[in-house]
């Protein structure tokens, strides 16, 4: 029997949903189609500089093209807030890209108190970006992990799990696009053993402290590249900090040049094998990291560390589009001591 049978043969829930980004869109859509009603959707507030548009909110826009009723309070946690969830009588709170941590207080206006949707193998990758750091990790999966809420960030029992392999090529969008969807059956399971267990009950199993990683949000310089760094991780980075805040580093392309800010936008690791891209670098050791070791339509060859190598195969000038490397290379001329860094 699926989640959604299991739904319909239980009682159904009154619940508020809270979340902001799109990766809490396909789990309300969901819940409207359930049995279970959607009191109210619970938002984070429109800010923006004078003159300047709102950043995008598509849990917003989802509630408003559904009728539902939005609530978006400063703070989760001041009394006039939680005042208003608990006037609407939910017996379940959904936490999904919410962005703030529920008090004791908040948790406790509903009877079954709130679960939440995180986009990894809990109690792997703890945070704010689960999804990026599971990939610049080198996982080899990941998944979506619903658990029952309590105060600590994302530390109560898990209830519902759905795991999936991580593309060889998968980007940060991709995977939380798929681990969005992916939620959905999550959710509506963890909710049919919620009213299996009864309020005030604790279905799920607790997390090995033991097993905790910690998945920082991430800030804009984290997408500035140290060519120290391995090739392959500095390819996982690429893939994870699509879209925001991307991978750049400066080129440096020749004496009395200005250096050029460019965002690495397809770079893949060059085959160690004898049959690789560029020369063996074990027999230069002083290589310098970011040297541009060759440059043709192909991509530009750059040196990481460890002796490895990465081919930079399109990006991104500053002020300019994208473009490959043969475009790249008809405009800029890189003399013998060109390099990135």
């Amino acid at each position: 029997m699926s989640p959604s049978t299991l739904s319909s043969a239980k009682r159904a829930l009154k619940i508020v949903v809270m979340g902001t980004g799109p990766f809490a869109v396909p789990t309300f859509q969901a819940i409207l189609r359930s049995p279970h009603k959607v009191a109210a959707v619970v938002t984070r507030p429109a800010h923006a500089p004078s003159g300047r548009r709102p950043p995008p909110n598509p849990m917003r826009d989802a509630a408003d093209a559904a009728g539902v009723p939005i609530l978006a309070p400063e703070r989760i946690n001041d009394p006039e807030a939680i005042a208003a969830v608990a006037a609407l009588s939910p017996d379940l709170l959904v936490v999904c890209d919410y962005g703030q941590i529920l008090s004791p207080a908040a948790l406790g206006v509903a009877p079954y108190g709130g679960i939440n949707l995180h986009g990894s193998l809990l109690p792997r990758h703890r945070g704010a970006a689960p999804v990026q750091w599971a990939i610049l990790e080198g996982d080899a999966s990941t998944g979506a992990s619903v658990i029952h809420m309590t105060p600590a960030l994302d530390a109560g029992n898990v209830i519902a799990v759905r795991e999936t392999p991580i593309g060889i090529a998968e980007t940060a969008a991709e995977l939380e696009r798929r681990l969005a969807e992916m939620g959905v059956d999550a959710v509506l399971e963890a909710i049919d053993l919620l009213v299996a267990a009864e309020p005030g009950g604790t279905p799920g199993v607790p997390q090995d402290p033991a097993r905790v990683t910690r998945a920082p949000r991430l800030a804009k310089a984290d997408g500035i590249v140290d060519w120290s760094l391995p090739a392959a991780r500095i390819e996982r980075m690429r893939r994870a900090l699509e879209p925001w805040p991307r991978t750049t580093t400066f080129l440096h392309a020749g004496a009395d040049r200005p250096p050029v800010r460019v965002v690495l936008e397809d770079v893949a690791v060059v085959d160690e094998s004898p049959a690789g891209h560029a020369a063996d670098l074990t027999v230069v050791p002083a290589v310098i990291p970011g040297s541009i070791l060759s440059a043709d339509d192909a991509g530009l060859v750059v040196a990481c560390g460890e002796h490895t190598r990465l081919v930079v195969r399109r990006l991104v000038p500053e002020g300019k589009r994208s473009m490959s490397a043969a475009e790249f290379l008809r405009g800029h001329a890189l003399f013998s001591t060109a390099r990135f860094g």
